[in-house]
């Protein structure tokens, strides 16, 4: 298990970024003295050659979109190889992934656990290995603490492979970091509300910066936060992103923060400025105040104007995400979502296939928590990873439908966003409209679309 290559990590999708969870992995890996080679299968080809060659195979699986490349993988390995899935959406879906494709599941917290597991692996002893579950066996606490290792990097490819920041004429490098991970929100759609349920792990100061750094060598001229919500700890984030300023003064930067946090911090929105924020990105879901309460979002539809000001007067950007279709969603609400982005000049701050993004139900989602009907609900889908549902007013998954296929093609063809923000209007709300205007400037953003 020690000869370089006997351990494979693998990504499979973090955003269109250098990948956060495989970095980490690798680093207590190689701490810990093994030699692991690193893959990821969202801007490389999978080498049949380096999957033959592991003996554990380690598919790092954060969101939706990961998991189903990372099956892929796994099917590709070796048949004498130990598979382990570790991640958000790995824990989320042990049960299926432990009949069909993997031998281990380690959730979120996985770089001690999978250390763990290759010195088990090592000594072929891994019938009960803390943090890590096996079929027919829950995992033992992993009590073993120690301060994260900075995320090593050597051996992913590199930076210019990745999405870039795009800023009025020029394009950057961009550093992916985290400064802390989980959540101590409960928004029902969340997948990292079942897994973390309401905690959140702040990475030492030291960690990110040190992470930051070897980015900025490599390249990098600006860093996105890859927290769920960078202002889960707003003392913690304020002091990394101080020190950022400090030593990269050139440096800017982006963060995901809840509508309910720009309201509740409103006073540090300036200081996030003058440190090098461009734009924060900021789920707002739904402008219908019935869905934005099924989902537990902890703001109002009248609150999202209120936060758009704000961000905009300390000289931010807002991008908003969008979940258009749920089971509470009125026909009418997508079409308000195109008229809001109209009137608020947001249409190049939304990608265009947020307006086709649909409620995802995974295995043990909070949506599926308490005793309410749930008329809408259909079939558990485990090779889709989640349940499948029917919403109430057939002409909204026609809606869906269609917009879905529009977008797709629209990218398909290379069509300019405005076009397809255009038809997908047209869709949602036939009766004629104006063109949207273009913005004044070149607004900041990431060349990776958001997805999930």
């Amino acid at each position: 298990m020690r000869n370089r290559g006997d351990i494979l990590v693998v990504s499979c999708y973090e955003l269109g970024r250098q990948p956060v969870a495989a970095a980490t992995a690798l680093a207590e890996l190689r701490r810990a003295g093994f030699a692991p080679a690193a893959l990821d299968v969202s801007v490389e080809a999978v080498d049949d050659e380096v999957l033959r060659r592991a003996s554990l195979v380690a598919i790092s699986v954060p969101m939706h979109t990961a998991l189903r490349l990372g099956v892929r993988v796994a099917q590709r390995a070796r048949e004498d190889a130990h598979v382990c899935f570790f991640g958000v959406y790995a824990q989320l879906n042990a049960e299926h992934l432990l009949d069909r494709h993997a031998d281990s599941v380690i959730g979120a917290e996985a770089d001690v656990p999978l250390r763990l597991l290759a010195e088990a692996l090592e000594r072929d002893d891994t019938a009960a290995v803390p943090g890590v579950r096996t079929a027919g066996a829950a995992p033992l606490p992993a009590r073993e603490k120690l301060a994260p290792a900075v995320p090593s990097r050597a051996g992913l490819p590199v930076l210019d492979r990745y999405a870039r920041l795009e800023i009025e004429a020029e394009t950057r490098l961009v550093a992916s970091v985290e400064a802390s991970r989980g959540c101590k929100h409960s928004c029902r759609h969340c997948p990292i509300v079942p897994v973390y349920r309401g905690h959140f792990v702040a990475v030492p100061r030291d960690t990110v910066l040190g992470d930051i750094e070897q980015q900025i060598e490599a390249g990098a001229r600006h860093v996105t936060f890859g927290d769920p919500d960078f202002l889960n700890g707003p003392t913690h984030a304020l002091r990394v992103v101080r020190e950022l300023h400090a030593r990269w003064p050139d440096a800017t930067f982006d963060a995901t923060i809840k509508i309910e946090h720009l309201l509740q911090h409103r006073e540090i929105l300036a200081e996030l400025a003058a440190c090098g924020c461009l734009f924060i990105t900021s789920a707002v879901e739904s402008l219908n105040d019935s869905v934005l309460l099924a989902l537990r979002k902890g703001h109002t539809a009248a609150d999202v104007p209120v936060a758009l000001r704000l961000v905009r007067a300390a000289g931010i950007d807002l991008r908003p995400t969008l979940l258009p279709y749920t089971p509470w969603t009125a026909l009418g609400d997508v079409a308000e979502l195109f008229e809001f982005a109209v009137q608020h000049d947001l249409v190049e701050q939304i990608d265009p296939v947020q307006y086709t993004l649909r409620l995802l139900i995974p295995p043990g989602s909070a949506i599926l928590d308490g005793d309410e009907p749930r008329p809408w609900l259909r079939t558990f889908e485990p090779d889709q990873f989640g349940w499948s549902w029917t919403h109430p007013d057939p002409r909204v998954d026609e809606l869906w439908r269609a917009s879905a296929a529009l977008a797709k093609a629209q990218v398909e063809a290379g069509a300019d966003p405005m076009d397809t923000f255009r038809k997908l209007r047209a869709l949602a709300d036939p009766q004629p409209h104006e063109a949207p205007r273009r913005a004044s400037r070149k607004v900041p953003r990431l060349t990776e679309p958001w997805f999930c």
